[in-house]
């Protein structure tokens, strides 16, 4: 399958048939994960309403490190074995993942003021992910500073297997260090201590954040795709239009 994806125009294809599907799907996630923070998902008895930020932040921390996954593969897909796509994948993945490494540090700062009286600290998983945030701005960076997609492809690849390094950093700084960002309450081997009337609305909501994040994702590919066909184009047209004037 993914040989046959190596395609293209196959590509379009099958993802032009998933995108409204997608697209519904998380439509109607969306709306029922919002209606259960709202009006089902009771308030924390220390923090209150607030707690409620915690269906957005949890799912954009976790979309991030996610996207920089699908980064890190790719990576690999284009320096190892030359998949044709694989680079368009990064590259569509790169804005996606910074915006919601974004959302998961603004959340943050929002949440933490209640908490812990500040809206920043230099805390291990807070300083972490700034690092991740500034990883991605590196390598959108790089992404338009190589004009040659083949070049900057590589390049790109390479910065994303160095920074694959911060992932499991921000994933154990709770549990390496003493700080003051709680510890994992979903994904544990004791199971979640999160009680089921707040664990089911985050976990609707992480899908939805999903689905959405999978749609962005096909849609850049899909653009990256147009973008380069319209630039080999434009590139004949320019060689055909030298060779006639010449």
């Amino acid at each position: 399958m993914i040989r046959d994806l190596a395609n293209p125009t196959r590509f379009m294809s099958l993802s032009g048939t998933l995108l409204p599907w997608v697209g519904g799907l998380t439509a109607l996630l969306m709306a029922a994960g919002l209606y259960m923070v709202w009006f089902t998902a009771p308030a924390d008895y220390q923090q209150g309403e607030t707690v409620k930020i915690m269906y957005i932040h949890v799912p954009a921390a976790w979309l991030s490190l996610f996207f920089y996954m699908i980064m890190a593969s790719s990576a690999l897909g284009t320096l190892v074995w030359r998949h044709p796509l694989a680079d368009v994948s990064q590259k569509a993945a790169a804005p996606i993942g910074a915006a919601f490494t974004l959302i998961c540090l603004v959340t943050g700062s929002l949440w933490g003021k209640p908490m812990w009286g500040t809206y920043w600290q230099w805390d291990a998983r807070l300083t972490s992910m700034l690092v991740m945030l500034l990883i991605y701005l590196g390598i959108l960076a790089l992404w338009r500073a190589i004009e040659e997609p083949n070049r900057a492809a590589r390049a790109v690849s390479i910065l994303t297997l160095v920074g694959a390094v911060n992932v499991p950093i921000v994933k154990f700084s709770v549990d390496w260090w003493n700080t003051l960002h709680q510890p994992a309450s979903v994904f544990r081997l004791g199971g979640p201590t999160i009680h089921s009337s707040m664990l089911v609305p985050l976990l609707v909501m992480a899908a939805a954040f999903t689905l959405l994040g999978i749609a962005l994702h096909l849609s850049g590919m899909r653009t990256e795709i147009l973008r380069r066909r319209v630039r080999t184009l434009t590139i004949l047209e320019a060689e055909r239009l030298d060779a006639q004037a010449a």
